[in-house]
């Protein structure tokens, strides 16, 4: 540590993202940061840099797919004490490798590793963290343009930002507004999950990815901790952020809560979605923690985020008014959820939402018989193409997937008529 000057800025270049991994598994937010990653390198002039940490083989799993979503080089450190996770082993390896190199940024998904592992490295580097931070900027122009849009900040502070500053701007949520910071190097921030979006996978990227092995001295005597063993919960969590319909319910369900939630999960079903809740919602016990929407829960910006029955505290509208489309539906026509909502409905969810199932599922069965019945390849895609504006443009191939029932594959049934 004597030899790590982290206030001389002209040693440090590139910006890293930690590509955490369990059991041999890439984590989905990682492709979430790379992605981020490269638009931030684009914006500096610099390298992507993954670094994995694991058992013997690692790298040469995960390598491509990391160059694929814009990783330029892959660090690779490998070793039998990094195949399961533990504070003391990688929290060494990462700092160590930091201090050698010097990233000018580095990046932590906020997932449970990530918030363990990112403060002690911040404090052994003897730098600044923003945690849990839901967009990043380097370019002053683009930051000036976010704040305009998401931000309560007066227009003339946006005005009177320095043109010339080529810090990251880590912005976080705070009781529904945000904190912005930024930080000296290396700069780093723990990201949300789900806040971000995976690019485009490049086949050419990947095959052009250089895996570089890192030599390090890891011992035994590092570790403090033994893990024992590894046990996976039997449940199945709920994927709120890898969703694109989430289906959320509130304090409303409360006068016949199991059926609120099936009405809730039919109509998530129809999508092809997940049902999330408020946080009243859990901490009622109708819904397990793994379901929370909101800032001490997950952060998810789906397609489409239908609010059955929530008021719209700040801290839930913190965890989803990014979402593409919002459709709210409440008996309190003064309910701040409305504030965010492209669509309101103002009324009783146990009437309202049969309402809605009863509508999808029209419509998508009556396209379905046309599209059986049509007399061409065209007819077909042009119904096919209605069917999916009828319903307000979501994926086709989640469309498809909503509810042809019996119709499994119409097009099919329409050959052997």
């Amino acid at each position: 540590m004597a030899d790590f000057n982290n206030t001389n800025l002209a040693d440090f270049s590139g910006v890293w993202v930690f590509c955490e991994q369990r059991q041999g598994e890439l984590q989905p937010t990682v492709l979430e940061l790379i992605s981020e990653a490269r638009k931030l390198a684009d914006d500096m002039g610099t390298e992507v840099c993954g670094l994995l940490l694991g058992g013997k083989g690692v790298g040469e799993k995960m390598a491509k797919e990391l160059g694929a979503y814009g990783a330029d080089k892959v660090l690779v450190c490998e070793s039998d004490l990094l195949d399961t996770y533990t504070t003391d082993a990688y929290a060494k390896v990462l700092c160590d490798t930091v201090m050698a190199k010097k990233p000018e940024i580095l990046l932590i998904a906020a997932t449970n590793i990530g918030r363990d592992l990112g403060p002690r490295c911040a404090a052994r580097l003897h730098t600044g963290l923003t945690a849990d931070c839901t967009h990043l900027d380097v370019d002053v122009e683009k930051y000036a343009a976010f704040l305009q849009d998401a931000s309560t900040l007066p227009q003339a502070q946006i005005d009177a930002l320095n043109r010339e500053d080529r810090n990251l701007k880590m912005t976080r949520p705070a009781f529904g507004g945000h904190l912005m910071a930024t930080r000296f190097r290396p700069q780093m921030a723990t990201v949300r999950p789900g806040v971000l979006k995976k690019g485009e996978y490049n086949e050419a990227k990947a095959n052009a990815v250089v895996v570089e092995p890192v030599a390090f001295e890891l011992s035994e005597a590092d570790i403090k901790t033994k893990v024992l063993e590894v046990v996976k919960e039997a449940k199945e969590l709920v994927d709120l952020t890898g969703a694109e319909v989430v289906v959320s319910v509130g304090r409303g369900i409360s006068k016949d809560v199991e059926t609120g939630i099936k009405l809730a999960e039919e109509l998530a079903g129809l999508f092809g979605g997940v049902v999330g809740g408020s946080r009243a919602a859990i901490d009622s016990g109708w819904l397990s923690a793994d379901h929370q929407v909101g800032q001490t829960g997950k952060t998810v910006h789906p397609k489409l985020y239908v609010a059955l029955g929530i008021s719209g505290a700040i801290q839930h509208k913190a965890g989803m008014q990014d979402s593409e489309l919002i459709i709210a539906v409440n008996k309190d026509e003064t309910a701040p959820i409305f504030e965010i909502a492209d669509y309101g409905i103002t009324g009783d969810l146990f009437k309202v939402v049969p309402l809605m199932i009863d509508a999808i599922k029209d419509k998508v069965t009556t396209a379905s018989w046309k599209m059986v019945y049509s007399s061409s390849d065209s007819e077909f895609d042009t119904l096919w193409d209605q069917m999916v504006a009828d319903c307000n443009g979501l994926d086709a191939n989640s469309i498809i997937e909503w509810r042809l029932a019996d119709l499994e594959n119409a097009k099919q049934i329409r050959d052997s008529l």
